[in-house]
């Protein structure tokens, strides 16, 4: 487990992570390195250097250079000290990136255990707690665990993400669609956030009997929405692809609506062939991008083979 953050990262964050982390004996003053806008040194004490610091901390840990980590969290141990909350989470994360097997993860949540029963609402141990709990595969403890988190920041929207997503994936889709909704609250333009309620609502309408046409509909709603607020989302149109056809194929979308909230069924096929016509082309356009390949491979190659499925229909 040695050198692993645990995080899952796509390829232009690798690539990033490892630039910064080949930066690493320039910025600690231990030699030289390709030229770049990073400092020679941490000489100065600006917040901007810091914040350069930690970075380098996590792209080190990322590509395995926990040496240089461990230098990277000794320098920001001292300038803040060990007892600063941010230090404690990072050195956590340290800890746990360089753990050898379970054992020595069970005793790092045993010392975030041990750091909460002494201060409660210390936010990055008990979002390390968090992560730690759901790399253990204990989904209930981890639930838990974000809930006295939310009690203490009822505003953080990705806190809110994250119990969602463990929702979901206990199968309590109700309380997924909620804590979404929670997030959409304090983060009211945050078209991803439209694109996963719209993903949750797709997902419990194939499972729903009596509201199935309602979360439906719904679901069509936050995927216009997602897209409106950013008109290149290509998940946004996957979504809103899905999301129209299963409207049409189940006829949940009357012949006609004088009710703007209620779209009729010739509104939905509009917004499915909008859907269709715009993942073509961004499609197309990214495919041909190497950096856009890199970094949502995934999206791509999903997209096309919706957009495969679709055409052998026709």
């Amino acid at each position: 487990m040695g050198g692993s953050v645990g995080t899952d990262v796509n390829g232009s964050d690798v690539l990033s992570a490892l630039k910064l982390a080949q930066q690493a004996p320039a910025i600690l003053g231990h030699g030289t390195a390709p030229s770049t806008n990073i400092p020679a040194k941490v000489s100065r004490d600006t917040v901007e250097e810091y914040s350069r610091l930690e970075q380098l901390f996590l792209a080190c840990l990322q590509t395995g250079d926990d040496k240089s980590a461990q230098e990277c969290l000794d320098r920001l141990s001292q300038r803040f000290g060990p007892a600063n909350e941010r230090v404690m989470g990072l050195r956590g994360l340290y800890q746990e990136a360089t753990a050898k097997d379970t054992a020595a993860l069970d005793k790092c949540l045993a010392e975030y255990e041990k750091i909460l029963s002494e201060t409660p609402v210390n936010v990055p141990v008990m979002k390390r707690r968090i992560a730690l709990l759901r790399s253990l595969q204990r989904p209930t403890d981890a639930i838990a665990a974000l809930i006295q988190l939310l009690d203490a920041v009822p505003t953080d929207a990705e806190a809110w993400v994250e119990l969602a997503d463990l929702y979901q994936s206990q199968g309590l889709g109700a309380q997924a669609i909620f804590s979404m909704e929670e997030a959409l609250l304090i983060a009211p333009n945050s078209w991803n956030i439209h694109a996963r309620l719209g993903e949750l609502l797709y997902v419990c309408s194939s499972s729903s009997e009596g509201d199935a046409g309602r979360l439906a509909g719904k679901s069509v709603q936050h995927f216009c929405r997602s897209i409106e607020l950013c008109d290149d989302y290509l998940r946004g149109y996957y979504g809103l692809a899905m999301a129209t056809s299963h409207v049409l194929e189940n006829k949940y979308a009357p012949e006609s609506s004088a009710d703007p909230a209620v779209p009729s069924r010739r509104t939905i096929e509009q917004l499915k062939d909008l859907a269709l016509r715009r993942l073509e082309h961004l499609v197309q356009s990214r495919s041909v991008d190497d950096q856009n390949w890199v970094s949502s491979r995934g999206e791509l190659i999903a997209a096309k083979e919706l957009l495969n499925r679709y055409s052998a229909v026709k």
